[in-house]
């Protein structure tokens, strides 16, 4: 039988994310593992490498809570609600210690975790052409076309040790399944070394195999599945919860001043001990208003085998009573 592979949250971090690791935790504005984050800071892990695709509020607590060292990312960006002053803090002036960005575009991001999922040594990449970043970054390189005349860009792989994404739902196995914007999880989990994926709930087997192409993330890829509601807080969950919109705004307001940061880490995240006393935390005044309203897809059928001898009528009788699938 398969191996049940839920953790708590906290186990799961303790011993898949060690100091000194590169670790991504991505998701694309939607369903972006801060739970996971808090988490990383809670256990005080340092000498991270932090890749993620838009650094945003995510990578400025983590940053400012000591953890990161090194940056690898594209896109600076808070969600639309200003400046990412932490960052700003360690780019510009080195306060309190500078910090190591190797950036690259959203379209490279996207390309090295692609290459280190497929485990290439390198993969070309047609839009730097007139950027400024190739003076900046080394590690994007112009190379002669093998097939051709002239040339292109290339860009390295990108295998973290480790990966963390947040999800709808998953069962025990590690069988994920994501809807909505699905962003670059599947090619950074193929891409990592060790995986971590939590989840708003855990559903049985037979909920997963009704609806196979909703599986982003198939088990065999999953080290460790952590059941974390609201873990995604303050983005948003498609069908569960919305972005806490007010919360964003606060951010950068809030962080400009590096002691008020410091008091909100110890506030919300160093002085709660899980994800619950977190949420307990920013309250459910706040938390309420962002509960969404269902709203179904259409169902889909997959139809199957038609037993020998059976009328279509009989079959969908007996699919509709629960027969064998």
């Amino acid at each position: 039988m398969a191996r049940d592979k839920v953790l708590p949250l906290p186990e799961a971090i303790r011993t898949l994310v060690h100091d000194g690791d590169s670790i991504a935790l991505e998701g694309f504005s939607h369903l972006i593992p801060f739970a996971a984050g808090h988490e990383i800071i809670r256990q005080g892990r340092r000498g991270l490498t932090f890749c993620r695709m838009t650094p945003d509020l995510l990578s400025d607590m983590m940053i400012a809570a000591g953890c990161v060292d090194r940056l690898v990312c594209s896109f600076f960006a808070s969600g639309s609600a200003g400046a990412l002053h932490e960052i700003r803090r360690r780019i510009e002036h080195h306060d309190p210690a500078p910090l190591e960005v190797e950036e690259y575009s959203h379209h490279a991001m996207v390309l090295r975790y692609h290459a280190g999922a497929s485990r290439l040594p390198f993969i070309p990449i047609r839009s730097y052409a007139g950027s400024d970043l190739p003076a900046i970054n080394p590690d994007i390189r112009l190379v002669d076309d093998p097939y051709g005349e002239g040339s292109v860009y290339v860009v390295p792989p990108l295998n973290p040790d480790v990966t963390i994404v947040h999800a709808q739902r998953a069962d025990r196995r590690g069988n994920v399944q994501i809807w909505g914007i699905t962003g670059v999880q599947q090619e950074a989990v193929y891409a990592a070394d060790r995986v971590i994926v939590t989840v708003e709930e855990i559903v049985d087997d037979e909920v997963v195999r009704s609806d196979p192409n909703r599986t982003l993330i198939p088990a065999h890829a999953v080290d460790a599945v952590c059941v974390v509601p609201r873990g995604a807080h303050p983005s948003y969950v498609q069908g569960s919860y919305d972005r806490d919109n007010a919360f964003y705004r606060m951010w950068p307001a809030m962080a400009k001043d590096s002691a008020r940061l410091q008091e909100w880490l110890d506030t919300h995240v160093r002085g709660t001990a899980d994800h619950t006393e977190y949420l307990a935390a920013i309250g459910e005044e706040q938390l309420a208003p962002l509960t969404v309203a269902p709203r179904l897809s259409q169902p889909v059928d997959y139809g199957r085998r038609m037993p020998a001898g059976a009328t279509t009528t009989s079959a969908t009788a007996t699919a509709t009573d629960g027969g064998d699938r």
